[in-house]
């Protein structure tokens, strides 16, 4: 019972770095408006401000995954606060465009160390089941941080201004690390790791495994597929998309955007539940989605005109639902690599939703700096979840034949899957 007790503690206390990592990363989807008048840019250089700090914390994910492994997750958990902090700082003084991109690779750089770190202590703190229910509980809770960078945040911008909002925030992130140093890496101490510094070699050897695992490749596809769309909105171009292209003003396009967080806090440990309790049905809901979410985007595609306030509400609603479902990419691959390698294996995932979210944003203002209309500009997601589907659909079936051939050797395997016709084709 201590031991729970102690599991659920060390996660509240990491789970705190991480919602302030999607409030700092969220910032800006909210603050876009604002953020175009003080830096004189148009679209696509905003756009810029999101894409580069997406292309840092994804080109920082397998890294990321190596330092984890190295030096442990409180360490690096640590280190993650107080950068992220000091560019949320940077960014609330910048007055030049130059200025602002380095504050928001500085700020991806610290976002780009959270989520890992925690993904890795929830895996030495809590046991296979639990762990898809604290990963979907993380990103509840990570929602939360969401939830405050749309209204909340919009009132405190108009109240106090750009400066002092993020000023504050910043240093609030630093602060806390001070609270993340008496964390432990396992329930027994620091995490073992080798005394020597990983060579280049190794360290893409250990990459190259992971991402050679079947499991693996099947999550990174699923976060790519069901992440990437509700990010895009969320992140950056949601709010000037309700604005511009449907004419809501600023509050009614905050609240939209805060139903995606509610959706993503309520539904996110539903999720955890049922795929803690029934791994085996976590592709078929991962399914669903995918179909359901390419529905809503053909809609919001093809609608004439402005779109009501009602039906942008609930096409946001459930494309939100794609967010906590993404984390099933990183139980599925905790489930098929080894603990030494799960923090490597975890930063290959991540990669795929957000390079997908990257190459999003950046198409979207593009196409927008270059005079197309939203509803044409958010054909760039639109093909990207296509994409997503399709190597989904893939991976799936190849994963599913390791399993059964592991079967057929004798071994054990972490979920057992009933096998189909269509399953045959796959195996052969």
């Amino acid at each position: 019972m201590r031991a729970a007790r102690q599991a659920w503690l060390t996660w509240g206390t990491a789970v705190v770095v991480y919602m302030a990592a999607v409030f700092h990363r969220g910032s800006l989807g909210v603050a876009s408006l604002e953020a175009t008048h003080r830096f004189g840019v148009g679209p696509a250089a905003l756009g810029t401000f999101t894409v580069l700090q997406l292309l840092v914390y994804a080109g920082m994910q397998v890294p990321t995954g190596l330092l984890v492994d190295r030096f442990g997750p409180r360490g690096v958990l640590t280190f993650a606060a107080v950068i992220m902090g000091l560019g949320q700082v940077l960014f609330a003084v910048a007055s030049s465009y130059p200025l602002g991109l380095v504050a928001r690779a500085v700020l991806g750089f610290g976002d780009a160390l959270t989520f890992i770190s925690l993904l890795r202590l929830a895996s030495a703190h809590f046991t296979a089941r639990q762990y898809s229910l604290v990963v979907s509980l993380t990103a509840a809770l990570g929602g939360l941080g969401n939830l405050v960078a749309t209204v909340p945040l919009t009132l405190l911008l108009h109240q106090v201004g750009w400066t002092t909002t993020f000023l504050v925030t910043g240093l609030a992130t630093s602060v806390y690390a001070v609270v993340t140093l008496r964390l432990r890496d396992t329930p027994t101490g620091p995490a073992s790791r080798s005394a020597e510094p990983a060579k280049l070699r190794d360290v893409a050897k250990n990459a190259h495994t992971a991402w050679h695992v079947p499991a693996t490749r099947l999550g990174f596809w699923v976060h790519f597929a069901t992440m990437a769309t509700p990010a895009v909105f969320s992140l950056l171009w949601g709010f000037p998309y309700l604005v511009q292209a449907h004419g809501l003003s600023p509050e009614a396009a905050s609240s939209v955007l805060g139903v995606m967080v509610i959706v993503t806090i309520v539904s996110g440990p539903a999720i955890g539940t049922v795929i803690g309790r029934r791994p085996e049905v976590r592709m078929i809901m991962v399914a669903a989605y995918l179909v359901l979410a390419v529905g809503v985007f053909t809609v919001l595609l093809a609608w004439p005109g402005r779109m009501p306030v009602v039906p942008l509400t609930v096409a946001f609603g459930l494309l939100a639902l794609g967010l906590p479902l993404s984390a099933i990419g990183f139980s599925i691959a905790r489930d098929y690599n080894p603990l030494h390698r799960v923090g490597t294996a975890s930063g290959v995932v991540n990669v795929g939703g957000f390079s997908a979210t990257t190459v999003g944003a950046l198409g979207v203002g593009l196409a927008l700096d270059w005079g197309v209309a939203f509803h044409i500009a958010l054909l760039v997601p639109a093909l990207l979840m296509v994409l997503g589907v399709w190597r989904t659909a893939v991976w799936w079936r190849r994963a599913r034949a390791e399993v059964f051939a592991a079967e057929a050797r004798g071994e054990i395997v972490p979920v057992r899957i009933r096998i189909h016709r269509w399953d045959s084709a796959a195996a052969a």
